[in-house]
């Protein structure tokens, strides 16, 4: 077991990046660092005989897969449900009820629901922990923290990083999640890259002006590349009631090797990309985004062991 101060977060239930605090965020990359080696040793069995209920209601590979290896790596069981179609939801049955249930199941609850809000509502009625994995466009606080762990391992620190995010700014929850978290690190500097329809959303820069933070609002991604961070994201079809228009919208920017020649900035992305980072990027040195998807089952094993005391 690992040996820490205080490995312990002082809540049971994770739904927002906004509960979050510096010393949570430290604890969390403090066991996430220790996970890394644990997984480099073939995992261990410290949640043998606990079930995680991963309940994914909207699409998902990584998030849902790695939550799932993070559970097997530390010893445990997975329970899974997936698709809409496939659930009680689909009949009429409320996220409440649905939850109340997977408390006789499972000893700790991660869940991805199209709809905005949907983590509070579960996480109102849980007896056991509930982790968001993505509410519709507002949160996925579980991607912030593989990215800010992935920045802390690519760039060697968080504080005093400039980070350009690129795309789609106004309904993607991944730049909002972690927008919310690098807010609590010192000398930050943002730039967002966005067409007028998708710039960054109110909330991320109210948020920014009340903490004093400097970012700077561009359309043209050349004017982003002297960052130290790159993140890049797709525009996100499912978030359009008008598919005419995310037609216009979906390969605005496009990144490509030729574009990177001279520039240090490491390259993330939360994934799956559409076309928006061409594949001449993936053989460059500072293209991080198989990285940071890889550091995702670190992360999440992580926090399955601090929200079930088993660090």
């Amino acid at each position: 077991m690992i040996c820490a101060i205080n490995m312990l977060l002082p809540f049971k239930h994770l739904t927002s990046t906004k509960q979050l605090t510096r010393d949570d965020t430290d604890a969390i990359l403090k066991v996430s660092k220790e996970m890394e080696e644990v997984l480099k040793k073939g995992g261990d069995d410290r949640l043998a005989g606990k079930i995680l209920a991963c309940l994914f209601y909207e699409p998902s590979t990584r998030t849902r897969l790695s939550f799932e290896s993070a559970m097997h790596r530390l010893g445990g069981d997975v329970l899974s449900a997936v698709g809409f179609q496939f659930s009680s939801l689909y009949k009429g049955e409320t996220i409440e009820d649905t939850i109340t249930v997977m408390n006789e199941y499972a000893d700790i609850i991660t869940m991805r629901h199209p709809e905005g809000g949907s983590a509070d509502k579960a996480a109102s009625v849980s007896e056991v922990p509930f982790i968001n994995a993505g509410d519709g466009p507002r949160q996925h606080p579980t991607q912030a923290l593989l990215d800010l762990y992935t920045i802390q391992k690519e760039k060697g620190s968080v504080d005093g990083t400039h980070i350009t995010m690129v795309g789609d700014l106004l309904y993607g929850r991944t730049v909002h999640s972690l927008s919310f978290l690098l807010g609590l690190y010192d000398n930050m500097r943002f730039t967002f890259v966005s067409p007028k329809e998708l710039k960054m959303s109110e909330k991320v820069t109210s948020f920014l002006t009340e903490k004093g933070i400097n970012y700077t609002e561009v359309e043209d991604i050349e004017d982003g590349l002297d960052a130290d961070v790159l993140y890049m994201t797709r525009v996100q079809k499912e978030r359009f009631a008008d598919q005419s228009e995310y037609e216009r919208l979906k390969l605005k920017y496009v990144l490509t090797a030729d574009m990177l020649k001279g520039k240090d900035c490491t390259i993330m992305h939360p994934l799956p990309r559409v076309g928006e980072i061409d594949t001449s990027v993936d053989a460059l040195p500072n293209a991080a985004y198989f990285r940071e998807a890889g550091n995702g089952v670190i992360v999440r094993m992580a926090l399955l062991c601090m929200l079930l005391d088993a660090v």
